[in-house]
């Protein structure tokens, strides 16, 4: 039988095994395997147990330093920065939520600019746990480049990715998780490692054509959504997440999936906002009302209920490996 299945638990064990053996401390280890299982579970596959073998890797080489530990700086009344000193961005993150959720509760809305960063996953990880301490969580990234200025041939801007969270009452928090290309480049590398094509649409090849294998669309430029306007909301999260954290410009950062170079010292800002005193106690019912608004069309669903569904089957029944995942898997945690 083809492929194999493991328990949330299991694969957990195995990266934080992997990645210790590959200098990093344990508890960042732990960490960087709940935000990657969990990505696994929820079907995001390009943000899962695929980055562990480059995570591995720069954290061998000390491109990532595994042992780092974040430090918070206070900014202002509502605002701090977290210096994630060249390490994995999980522990930073995690550190951000914290202070986050302390600050908001009385000032209302709280800003944490998270600098000297690593790539942060699944965005919308990081404000789902916002969410699920009552408030409505907000993260802009920038990432290596990928993409050209709109009219440009080069890459300058990552895919940038948006993330929005919200608490619900009686539900999980609503997620909603966009890469500014038109798909997330963690898609192209899971092709890449799969030996599988890509649809056509999705990135241009060095020369700026069409192309449909993952290799070239890795050395070429990803395509922005929305054309122009996508362009554009693009330059407006390099600006918010590397101008305003001071961190180097998808351009200036280097590779987040090989181990050769400086750490490429991207930024994160991570807002959060308590919903029931800016809303005067009205966001509760007001937000079920909207989303019961949607739900009365047919064929509609809300953003997440796919991924929930897929969280929940992961739950139950482990995740469902190739049998190239689970080799590897195994190979980078073994014993050297």
């Amino acid at each position: 039988m083809s492929g194999k299945t493991l328990t949330l638990e299991k694969a957990h064990g195995l990266v934080v095994q992997a990645l210790v053996k590959h200098r990093t401390d344990p508890a960042n280890a732990a960490l960087v395997a709940d935000a990657l299982v969990a990505a696994e579970a929820d079907g995001q596959k390009g943000h899962g147990l695929s980055r562990l073998p480059s995570y591995c890797g720069q954290a061998a080489s000390g491109k990532v330093d595994g042992f780092a530990t974040p430090q918070v700086q206070p900014a202002a009344a509502a605002a701090l920065r977290v210096d994630a000193r060249h390490g994995f961005a999980y522990p930073a993150m995690a550190l951000a939520v914290e202070k986050l959720s302390e600050l908001t509760p009385t000032s209302g809305v709280a800003v944490a600019a998270v600098f000297n960063s690593h790539h942060c996953g699944l965005a919308g990880y990081h404000v789902e746990a916002l969410a699920r301490r009552g408030l409505v969580g907000l993260l802009f990234a920038n990432t290596p480049q990928a993409i050209a200025p709109w009219g440009g041939s080069r890459g300058l801007f990552g895919t940038n990715p948006i993330a929005f969270a919200v608490p619900r009452e009686k539900h999980d928090p609503m997620v909603i998780d966009l890469s500014l290309s038109k798909v997330a480049r963690g898609k192209i590398m899971f092709a890449k490692q799969e030996g599988q094509a890509i649809p056509e649409g999705w990135a241009v090849d060095a020369a700026g054509k069409p192309t449909t294998d993952p290799v070239a669309a890795l050395a070429g430029t990803m395509l922005p959504m929305g054309d122009a306007k996508g362009a554009a909301l693009v330059l407006m999260v390099e600006i918010l997440a590397a101008v305003l954290t001071g961190s180097h410009f998808g351009f200036e950062a280097t590779s987040f999936f090989d181990a050769e170079g400086e750490p490429p010292s991207v930024g994160q800002l991570l807002l959060a906002m308590a919903p029931g005193p800016v809303s005067g106690g009205a966001f509760a019912s007001r937000l079920e009302t909207l989303l019961a608004a949607i739900l009365d069309q047919e064929g509609t669903r809300l953003p997440g209920d796919r991924r929930l569904g897929l969280r929940e089957k992961a739950q139950k029944e482990g995740l469902a490996l190739t049998d190239q995942q689970y080799e590897q898997l195994q190979r980078l945690a073994a014993d050297h």
